[in-house]
């Protein structure tokens, strides 16, 4: 079959997409399957980091289009931002020829409805898999206000997308639950987590020392917040939690990573003189196994209003990894569903700081085993999950029956 993938990020950019992406890409070109991805020639939280236009990357074909690069440090910024690629990649799609199968993420925005027209033009099936759900995420983040004429629009374009996919894949149960509330028969939707790395994420002994060395943690009990900071993952709890325990020199806290927050968190430190806060980049993926692996407990977090809507996805790589994860959000959520070593809800930082300093001292619960906290590769790990993947999307194609035989699996 010939497949196209649209999302903003691929290889070798670090974010999260991005690399579920190139993982599906490159499963179904090993599936003999002939790939092309269109993504942006600007790296997602770098935009001054530019890769090649054309790059053919484990046989996959890949097209780079540019944007403006305006970055993230205002809304106007991203918009601009999403704007320029949507029209760009607009552009490029109209010179492609028909595919047997358009599969759209989420990043830009609405991406998914390029896709949907794509195949409405142009033929083949649409398979819309979607890390976030959006407008939800700007009405529930403050950004759009419900009934504008700017939401009503954004609303039918997302709709447009669901009604037009043969098959649209969902990250947990909640964020089934929101599509199918939108219209889309439970039929066609179908649940699958991302995949933890497990091809490139182990736990790192060497790369944990070398990293906490070279990073300044060495002899402290780390408590890492790595990845996307963002407003859906709110972080006020856990800062005010760090500067409770600013005196007690053995505990830091290490946010690793971007986004549009970790500036907020800079901040915090700088204008309070904490010394008990480090702020790191995003580090690659080869890289990744030493910097998770030097934590002594994670943090994970999730909004109030965000459930459902987007899906903090590092917990499959953590709970791979084996190391205790402190879950900071509603008592509903895929993150609660999976019973974290810890769980508070936000605002709670009496509990909070009783449990980190509760961890510190070694007094863990004692349900919690060391390495034995990590889950069974059948539920979680990059193979079992990529093999149902695949078979989604070719079921999209070599026929219906098959494919709501692989979604009813899933689904249970």
């Amino acid at each position: 079959m010939r497949i196209l993938l649209l999302n903003q990020a691929f290889y070798p950019d670090v974010a999260s997409t991005a690399q579920h992406a190139s993982d599906l890409a490159v499963r179904l070109v090993e599936h003999g399957h002939d790939v092309t991805v269109v993504c942006g020639r600007r790296a997602y939280d770098n935009p001054s980091e530019r890769y090649s236009a054309r790059e053919t990357w484990r046989r996959v074909n890949i097209r780079r289009i540019s944007n403006f690069g305006f970055g993230k440090r205002a809304r106007w910024r991203r918009a601009a931002d999403f704007g320029s690629y949507l029209a760009n990649c607009i552009l490029h799609l109209a010179l492609l020829p028909r595919y047997d199968v358009v599969i759209a993420m989420t990043s830009p925005p609405l991406i998914s409805s390029l896709g949907a027209l794509f195949t409405a033009v142009k033929g083949g099936r649409f398979v819309f898999w979607v890390m976030d759900l959006n407008p939800d995420e700007a009405l529930a983040a403050g950004w759009l206000r419900a009934g504008s004429w700017t939401t009503t629009f954004l609303n039918a374009t997302l709709e447009y997308g669901l009604r037009r996919a043969t098959a649209v894949i969902a990250l947990d149960r909640f964020m089934a639950a929101r599509i199918a509330a939108k219209g889309v028969p439970t039929e066609r939707i179908a649940t699958l987590p991302p995949w933890s790395h497990d091809d490139a994420i182990q736990y790192d002994a060497e790369g944990r020392n070398r990293f906490r060395r070279e990073s300044g943690l060495a002899e402290k009990f780390v408590v890492m917040y790595s990845g996307n900071h963002s407003p859906c993952h709110p972080l006020t709890t856990l800062l005010d939690a760090a500067f409770d325990l600013r005196h007690e020199g053995k505990i830091t806290f290490c946010f690793v990573g971007g986004g549009s927050e970790m500036k907020t968190v800079q901040h915090f430190a700088r204008s309070r003189g904490l010394d008990n806060i480090v702020t790191l980049s995003y580090q690659p993926l080869d890289k990744l196994s030493a910097s998770l692996s030097a934590a002594d407990m994670h943090v994970v977090v999730m909004g109030d209003p965000f459930v459902g809507i987007v899906h903090p996805c590092k917990v499959y790589n953590i709970r791979t990894l084996g190391i205790p994860y402190l879950y900071i959000g509603p008592a509903a959520s895929h993150v609660a569903d999976l019973t974290p070593t810890f769980s508070v809800r936000h605002d709670d930082v009496q509990a909070l700081v009783r449990y980190i300093r509760s961890a510190a001292a070694g007094r863990w619960p004692r349900e919690f085993h060391w390495k034995r906290s990590a889950p069974d590769v059948t539920v979680h790990g990059q193979e079992p999950l990529l093999r149902q993947m695949v078979s989604l999307i070719e079921g999209a194609v070599t026929s219906s029956a098959q494919l709501s035989s692989d979604i009813a699996r899933v689904a249970s």
